[in-house]
């Protein structure tokens, strides 16, 4: 097939489109939500990316079969990364690129969960607390890797990737690890597995967390690398803030820990949904009208039981809104292994 710009109807062929799309919402509800609210360029940026993905404003390409000069003419992508049509070619590169990392041992799946109390400060301070979460997750793995009481001196493998949303579009910010089970000794040149079913203990993995994160924060305060202000302006003071992460510090944090479902094929098939793309997806969406919008969500406190959330159309944009990523942000996804220092 050869291909070339050219901005025309577009191709009646392929995927058969969803009965209600994301897009729908932004172009019903969006301009009123923009008008109506403190909304920002990137955000403005997103709409307006999401409501004109794979239309006419787009403008097009077309392909022609080299064989039979049959020709189809289709919309351009946004490529927006925030999409939720978009991405699906760079996600399966993605995923195709880890499934050709893996080794052949067992591997684990680590989640790092912050507590909420942290919510609004990630909110004003995205890049700096969200690089905090890579680190102190990544500190605490390694701290764990080089203990010899585990047995496995050695360098660790990671491939991280970041969630900041629950089911129902609420703030919820979590790092997905999977880990292949066992470290590669430098020194000796070989490799030392782990047990089968045993990485680290996950309740002490859970405290050094914790004092990690915390230890981060309170230095990048003390730096000045923090921004108060709306809700939060009270944060700014010494008192406030402390306080903050006295609470923080006095909760159990969350380190979910377990092998990976089937297989780690099928973990980065999961992620991968989320590495190009965020919050949800188009086949979630139930309906609109009303000013109202219906989509489906899975609870997590009942066994994963199919539930329906409503909301009004500003409410549903504006969540979906709280997990744009700042601009340049790279931290998103790492896969690499980390060295022992």
């Amino acid at each position: 097939m050869t291909s070339r710009n050219d901005a025309g109807p577009p191709s009646t062929k392929g995927p058969t489109r969803p009965a209600l799309e994301e897009a729908d919402i932004v172009r019903k509800y969006g301009a009123a939500l923009v008008r109506d609210n403190a909304v920002t360029y990137s955000q403005k940026k997103i709409l307006m990316d999401i409501e004109f993905c794979r239309t006419l404003a787009q403008g097009g390409h077309s392909s022609k079969c080299d064989t039979c000069d049959h020709l189809e003419i289709s919309y351009n992508s946004c490529r927006n990364r925030h999409c939720p049509k978009c991405q699906a070619l760079n996600k399966a590169q993605w995923v195709e690129a880890r499934e050709a990392e893996l080794l052949p041992v067992g591997y684990f799946h680590n989640v790092f969960t912050l507590p909420h109390e942290f919510n609004a400060l990630i909110l004003y301070n995205k890049k700096v607390m969200l690089n905090i979460l890579f680190k102190a997750a990544k500190d605490t793995l390694n701290d764990f890797a080089k203990n010899p009481r585990y047995q496995l001196q050695g360098q660790l493998g990671v491939t991280a990737v970041l969630h900041t949303w629950d089911q129902k579009l609420n703030p919820h910010y979590h790092l997905h690890c999977v880990i292949p089970g066992g470290v590669y000794d430098k020194t000796g040149g070989r490799w030392i597995p782990a047990k089968n079913d045993y990485l680290f203990p996950v309740k002490a993995v859970s405290r050094v967390f914790r004092g990690k994160y915390v230890s981060l924060v309170r230095k990048a305060y003390n730096k000045g690398n923090l921004k108060f202000g709306g809700k939060i302006e009270t944060l700014s003071r010494k008192e406030s803030f402390a306080g903050l992460l006295s609470t923080a510090m006095e909760k159990e944090w969350v380190v979910y820990s377990k092998k990976p479902f089937k297989s780690p094929r099928h973990v980065f098939d999961y992620l991968g949904r989320y590495t190009h793309r965020t919050a949800i997806s188009n086949n979630r969406l139930i309906s609109m009208d009303g000013g109202r919008v219906r989509f489906g969500y899975r609870d997590r406190k009942q066994d994963y039981a199919p539930r329906v959330c409503e909301l009004s159309a500003e409410q549903f944009i504006k969540r979906f809104l709280l997990h744009e990523l700042p601009g340049g942000f790279m931290g998103s996804v790492i896969s690499d292994f980390w060295p022992m220092r």
